[in-house]
């Protein structure tokens, strides 16, 4: 990624033998603007507090530290200086200013950050820092995920009638796995671009594509106390400045930063914990959005109907009962609901047609599937993504922190 360079170490802060920081840092001068969105949770980690008051006032960024194992959230006075140690660690190393360091934490809540393995880190790391070590970055953030999450495109952008455009670079990394739900899900995401780009149009397209992508997927349900998507733009890729939301290189920048967040959201419902499948909850005929995207997470955030995808049980009885108690009005004779293109119930009744039951076995059984419901009620969509509920999503939270 022009613009950037980024590693990680282990410090035996809490994982033995496996990288637990990381660090991504830019190389402009003036650092590269940042845009965050953060976990709506009551109970806000310190480190994303720390994140929220560097923004304020300092939108351009040197670095972000991310570890992994310790969340440093619930952890009181101590655990806001132990972020605000880490981010004055890591600016005295690069010299420069503390406001212009990031930190993220993930892990288990409530026990504090270890300083020292943290401090005799930071100098190697810092010193060692290279453009292609996004793996390294994306393994060294992982708790209980199995597989780590990049993602990356490129869009051109510029005035083709005068030049030959400018092609901007978006990539990133993501981890997450369980206590997923929107609002956000609980996760930790990086996204750097080579694009040049205004604080305004940065947090307008951060911000919708955080609500396209993060906000639309769910695990179990939850929501943590650590979510936080960091946006890094360089400039490197030297294109005019996007300055206009409404203009056509901000709208193709917005889809290209929006397709790499859902790339990575879905990654993260395919490695949610214990997860064997994913499912698109695809909810179409509401009668305004807000509508659709409730019906689309009680469906998708259902036990029963989670439990029934991991025995490939095609239950459309348990979909269209959550559907009912979303509370979005609807008329059960105009419902219509699909596994893949197949059609399982119509007219408020079963379709009674001849190997039905045996079709939708048969797309339950896919590791990919997509469930259609339509309400019939208007023209309004929403899209949520989940997983199954398996035997081993409870083996891996029944003992989160031994």
């Amino acid at each position: 990624m022009p613009g950037f360079r980024v590693g990680a170490a282990a410090s035996g802060m809490r994982y033995k033998d496996r990288p637990d920081v990381a660090v991504i840092a830019s190389e402009a001068n003036d650092g590269a603007m940042a845009s965050g969105v953060f976990t709506t949770n009551r109970f806000c980690a310190a480190p994303v507090e720390l994140c929220k008051e560097h923004l304020e006032v300092n939108r351009r960024c040197r670095a972000v530290v991310v570890n992994a194992g310790i969340a440093n959230a619930c952890t009181g006075a101590e655990g806001i200086k132990n972020a605000r140690e880490t981010a004055r660690l890591t600016a005295e190393a690069l010299g420069v200013p503390t406001s212009s360091v990031l930190v993220a934490s993930t892990g288990v809540i409530g026990q504090q950050l270890r300083m020292e393995p943290m401090a005799q880190t930071l100098p190697d790391l810092l010193a060692n820092l290279r453009s292609d070590r996004w793996e390294d970055v994306a393994r060294a953030i992982m708790t209980t995920d199995l597989v780590p999450k990049m993602a990356s495109t490129t869009v051109e952008i510029g005035d083709r009638l005068v030049t030959s455009g400018k092609l901007v670079t978006i990539g990133g990394v993501a981890k997450g796995s369980g206590m997923i739900a929107p609002n956000m899900a609980t996760l930790l995401a990086f996204v750097c671009t080579d694009a040049a780009v205004t604080p305004q149009v940065l947090d307008h397209w951060t911000r919708r594509g955080a609500d396209r992508s993060f906000n639309c997927i769910t695990v179990d349900g939850d929501t943590s106390t650590n979510d936080t998507l960091l946006v890094l733009a360089s400039g490197a890729a030297g294109n005019a400045i996007l300055a206009d939301t409404e203009s056509n290189d901000s709208r193709l920048f917005g889809q290209a930063l929006e397709a790499v967040l859902v790339e990575l959201a879905r990654r993260i419902v395919m490695d949610g914990e214990g997860a064997t499948k994913l499912i698109e909850i695809h909810v179409t005929g509401a009668s305004d959005e807000a509508s659709a995207r409730a019906v689309a997470l009680t469906v998708a955030n259902s036990p029963l109907v989670k439990t029934a995808f991991f025995g490939e049980d095609a239950n459309w009885g348990r979909i269209v009962a959550a559907a009912g108690r979303a509370g979005v009005p609807l008329d059960p004779e105009r419902v219509t609901l699909s596994f893949d293109d197949v059609g399982v119930f119509r007219k408020g009744m079963p379709v009674s047609e001849p190997a039905v039951e045996e079709a939708a076995s048969r797309v339950f059984k896919q590791k990919e599937l997509r469930v259609h419901l339509d309400l019939g009620m208007g023209s309004a969509a929403f899209t949520a993504y989940t997983c199954d509920f398996s035997f081993d999503y409870v083996k891996i939270n029944a003992s989160y922190r031994s």
